[in-house]
């Protein structure tokens, strides 16, 4: 698989003229954005714009601000003056879950080309099920102001039902790995094409869903770039220490521990919740535990509720099919190869192993 992609990107890279393109990088502002061409694209929109960071595009309508609503704090700087091309469009795709634009399609992306650029890529794939409008304020920003090109995919499904898509457990989620694949292969040849040669240098970098998607990149596909940002990503292993672990210990116990019993607490510590962490639990427990681990398990393991659509919100353990009491060690072995069909297969586990990494600063699924 992996020789395939290569051979791929190899072919769309030439087919972009990226080898024989002698013009220097840069030039006047939005120059050659009449030879953008994003490679397989089923649709592209290109526009010349006076500011790339959010200072400008939440204004001209180049962003959407509702995707990165709630992951950053307010007074995290906010940098300006990166004129450059955007490209909005999408890849084909059987899913209608993103309606930006008006489109009614997945596989949404937005390519961001500054008119001063440093030789750089950045790729990314959204955090949680937002789309691809949502780093652009905790990554796209800052990288912009530096020079790089920017690139985001919404990962080719959206919103809280995203568990929908694909035919068997796991389809959705590795489709994520895909899309980020296709965009960073898609967006070396629109970069060639408007600078005159390949990114020097080409980082992945993501948040939450979007930082497990990093480590998955850099070991499948690390010939496609240099180095990444793994920031708080999730972390899948089969053989468990991943979310279904720990998540339903939090369910279970968390009603007892605000109700004031130190045996529940002392449950929550043991599931890998770190002391200190007290102040987060509220909220966790409000919008984040519950809904993530039933839709993500219903993605992964839909047979362990039977007929119900991700199970049933807030139920007390001993409820039947209640997520509260979910023991992923003892589901069938489908259930672990699906999960190994994701991240274990490849992935070392070595970047997301610390109890930090299991008490996230924004909810995964908002």
């Amino acid at each position: 698989m992996i020789a395939r992609v290569a051979v791929l990107a190899t072919a769309v890279l030439a087919m972009s003229g990226a080898v024989a393109a002698a013009e220097p990088a840069g030039g006047a502002h939005c120059a050659r954005a009449d030879r953008l061409h994003v490679p397989f694209a089923e649709r592209q929109q290109v526009s010349c714009v006076d500011e790339l960071t959010t200072a400008g595009t939440v204004e001209s309508g180049h962003t959407v601000e509702t995707d990165w609503t709630g992951l950053t704090q307010a007074s995290l700087p906010q940098p300006s003056g990166v004129p450059g091309i955007q490209v909005d469009g999408y890849f084909p795709d059987s899913s209608t879950t993103n309606t930006h634009h008006g489109w009614n399609h997945d596989a949404q992306f937005v390519l961001r080309l500054p008119d001063r650029w440093n030789g750089g890529l950045v790729v990314t794939g959204s955090p949680g099920n937002r789309r691809q409008y949502a780093n652009d304020r905790a990554i796209a920003d800052s990288v912009l102001a530096k020079g790089y090109a920017f690139a985001a995919t919404d990962k080719g499904n959206t919103g809280l039902a995203f568990h929908h898509d694909g035919r068997r457990p796991g389809d959705a989620i590795a489709e994520w790995n895909k899309r980020v694949t296709q965009l960073a292969i898609a967006a070396k040849a629109v970069v060639a094409q408007r600078y005159g040669r390949l990114p020097a240098r080409t980082l992945a970098a993501g948040i939450s869903n979007g930082g497990y998607l990093v480590r998955w990149q850099l070991e499948n596909n690390p010939w496609l770039y240099d180095g990444g940002v793994d920031w708080e990503g999730t972390l899948w292993r089969a053989s468990g220490d991943n979310m279904f672990d720990f998540l339903p210990a939090a369910m279970r116990a968390y009603p007892a521990y605000a109700a004031g019993s130190p045996e529940a607490h002392q449950a929550m510590l043991d599931a890998g919740f770190a002391p200190g962490s007290e102040f987060l639990w509220p909220y966790h427990h409000q919008v984040y535990w519950d809904f993530t681990q039933r839709v993500y398990r219903e993605e992964l393991d839909p047979t362990f509720d039977g007929d119900l659509d991700a199970g049933i919100p807030y139920c007390q353990s001993g409820t039947p099919n209640c997520d509260a009491d979910y023991d992923y060690a003892s589901r069938p072995a489908p259930v672990h190869r699906a999960v190994a069909r994701i991240g274990d297969s490849a992935i070392t586990g070595t970047c997301g192993r610390s109890r930090a990494a299991r008490m996230p600063v924004v909810p995964e699924a908002v």
